[in-house]
């Protein structure tokens, strides 16, 4: 009898959510009221309330892993829908059936007019020809029929409109629809900008990168242009304690291959996945073959890109491809039990992933970075140097230089292979690489068209958001999405500006032969007060910590001169339309570190802006010439955040996460309604425990 009476229920409360569709109560699909779980959940990475315990997250990580998605897009999408269970509206999103559909209600901007974000087609374009294996969408595919095999979307949908049809819920008029993260009411006005960021002073010296310890510690890895890596430890903000970090105990030393100069160093570190359990890492650097006889490989400028060396002339005196960039592996195996435990490395590589000569003396980028969902090597470079990339190397699909490449280095090519295959080093192509689309292409390129990228990072919260800044000639400074096969314009565009090289020995590329994707952000070198008579963009990350609420969200950026610091805000969440604005910053004065040149003031005396870092409690520092700094409370320089101090939000701060959040504009107007929802939770949880 109660099991009857628990069904009837059910319905009477289905009913009450379908009776006044303007009603916006949270409710998860078993009809509860959504909770708090007692630990955060790690796979699906909704704060506040949601419908997920710590079970429910894993279960979703194990679907997620089963279905196989070797494309970075779609996977990062499928990984949005899976999650979307957890919502804390999920009744809405997946219906009020007695039976829960098997995806939530696609946003669709032809049926969805609140809604101008086309979710349901982006899933399609993403999706459509990659396989998936045990598809979410398979069961509602032509008429239910469903498919046992991996399949494609394309292989159950004739088009786009037959899909969205299926999924974007035209014949339901449904009020809430998913746009791929957490759903938010009135949500749709420009968030104001943050009265200001405040710092804190850490450490005095200079370096270039900063990478988290994999063991997920407070721990950090720090390196310096000359070739140095050490391993610190980061304190609490606030606690009024500095960095940890033995100068004279270096965790690997690589002085000795790395030919350092204003634009040649040692340019970017990187752990494997895996580092944990393989000691795996790879460090990325400029050498000089006339120092170092091991500094040696093919030259960026040759006949395969229609360039002679013999006719580059010298740059500052060097000779052609004198220079190389090298990203090298080195191991922290067979000096502790467990790589966690490892404080120093000898200087040995493992293996040469890849040598490359350059032209010239600058724009040689160098960062190297994994890709979170799929664990390849991400490589930038720059155009290879010189005033207005002259050979045209950006544009040359057959060169590697401005680019951004994509290696794998897990399935490492025997020596035969490399020498057919023309790698560049012991490295493997992945297959999605944009060259199985464009055959012009060379394997390794990921992205083209860029002058000389110049950090670039994943969003934390949504890997699919890959950013990266790119250093300007004459007038712009850009910040662009980066995207599978992207051209993102450099030489016949700067920024979103036509430009006009003052040689051209490598030929040209008109305006009419390539799509270029303009950027997001960036600034015009008038924007800046220039130190040295230049503008320099350093590109950083969205700023995801909760220690300062009021800039959550916000995609950071700065000019190496200027020392100006930037915030980019997404809106509506998902759309690539940005806003940006000047952030004013100031130094606390309880730093434990004096920040400001002359005591008493509060203005920071940054210096150069070289990069930004984050560590695993995801604050964000700022690594400058004149030293470390962190991102501090609000409150500490006296700047006003209402959300400071604010024991529960979603989302961190009044400013929406880029995550593409549903923008419904609706609001509970019906009290009595909202009353009989909520007594209706409280009875099925009540009849659950009996």
């Amino acid at each position: 009898m109660r099991g009857v009476f628990t069904v009837v229920l059910f319905m009477f409360c289905n009913l009450l959510l379908l009776t006044d569709n303007s009603s916006a109560h949270p409710l998860c699909t078993n009809m509860r009221s959504p909770f708090k779980p007692k630990t955060p959940l790690s796979f699906c990475q909704y704060n506040g309330s949601v419908c997920c315990n710590s079970t429910d997250d894993m279960q979703l990580q194990n679907l997620f892993q089963a279905m196989k998605v070797s494309d970075l897009g779609c996977a990062s999408l499928l990984k949005s829908i899976l999650c979307s269970r957890c919502d804390q509206f999920s009744a809405a999103l997946y219906g009020t059936e007695s039976v829960p559909r098997e995806v939530p209600v696609l946003c669709n901007s032809t049926q969805y007019q609140h809604s101008g974000v086309d979710f349901c087609s982006k899933v399609w374009d993403e999706c459509q020809n990659v396989s998936i294996s045990n598809s979410p969408f398979k069961l509602q595919g032509r008429g239910g029929t469903p498919f046992n095999s991996t399949s494609k979307l394309s292989d159950l949908w004739q088009s786009k409109t037959t899909f969205c049809d299926t999924f974007g819920g035209s014949s339901h008029g449904e009020l809430f629809c998913f746009e791929g993260g957490p759903v938010l009411l009135n949500n749709t006005e420009i968030p104001s900008p943050p009265s200001g960021m405040c710092l804190e002073k850490i450490g005095n010296g200079s370096y270039l990168n900063m990478v988290p310890h994999p063991d997920g510690s407070n721990r950090v890895f720090l390196s310096d242009q000359p070739g140095k890596v050490w391993l610190a430890t980061v304190p609490e903000e606030g606690s009024g304690e500095m960095l940890v970090i033995d100068e004279s105990n270096a965790f690997l030393d690589l002085t000795d291959q790395v030919y350092a100069d204003t634009e040649l160093g040692m340019m970017g570190l990187a752990f494997h996945p895996k580092y944990l359990q393989n000691g795996r890492f790879f460090a990325s650097f400029n050498c000089d073959k006339v120092r170092w006889a091991e500094c040696s490989g093919r030259c960026s400028c040759n006949s395969d890109v229609g360039c002679d060396p013999s006719n580059l002339g010298s740059d500052n005196g060097a000779q052609p491809c004198q220079y190389h960039s090298i990203i090298a592996e080195f191991t922290a195996n067979g000096t502790a039990s467990q790589p966690s435990l490892v404080t120093s490395v000898k200087p040995l590589e493992v293996r040469r992933i890849f040598t490359m000569g350059l032209p010239f003396t600058t724009h040689h980028g160098g960062q190297i970075l994994f890709g979170p969902n799929d664990g390849f090597l991400y490589f930038m470079m720059g155009d290879g140097g010189s005033v207005g990339d002259p050979y045209n190397f950006s544009q040359n699909k057959k060169s590697l230089l401005g680019k951004i490449m994509r290696l794998d280095i897990d399935n490492l090519p025997s020596a035969t292979s490399i020498s057919d295959l023309g790698l560049w080093g012991n490295y493997s192509v992945p297959g999605d690489n944009p060259f199985s689309e464009d055959k012009e292409l060379q394997p390794e390129i990921w992205a083209l068209g860029l002058r000389n990228p110049w950090r670039c990072s994943f969003d934390l919260e949504r890997p699919s958001y890959f950013l990266c800044a790119d250093v300007g000639q004459d007038q712009y400074e850009e910040v662009d999405i980066i995207t599978k096969g992207g051209n993102y314009g450099w030489r016949v565009y700067e920024g979103p500006f036509p430009y006009n090289p003052p040689k051209s020995p490598g030929g040209n590329t008109s305006a009419s032969s390539i799509n270029p994707i303009f950027p997001v952000m960036g600034y015009n070198h008038s924007d800046v007060n220039k130190a040295e008579g230049s503008a320099s963009i350093t590109g950083g990350y969205f700023y995801r910590s909760t220690t300062d609420p009021c800039i959550f969200g916000r995609y950071l950026y700065a000019d190496l001169y200027a020392g100006s610091i930037w915030a980019g805000t997404e809106t509506p969440e998902d759309s690539g339309n940005f806003t940006t604005t000047k952030v004013p910053v100031s130094c606390a004065l309880d730093s434990p570190i004096l920040c400001s040149a002359e005591a008493g003031s509060s203005v920071p005396a940054l210096g150069f802006i070289f990069s930004f870092g984050q560590d695993n409690r995801k604050d964000m520092f700022i690594l400058a010439s004149t030293g470390v700094y962190r991102v501090a409370r609000p409150s500490r320089c006296n700047y006003t955040c209402s959300k400071e101090n604010a024991t529960s939000f979603a989302h961190p701060g009044s400013v929406p996460s880029p995550s593409p959040f549903a923008s419904s504009t609706t609001k509970l107007n019906n009290p009595l309604l909202e009353l009989l929802l909520l007594l209706c939770s409280l009875l099925l949880l009540l009849f659950s425990f009996l």
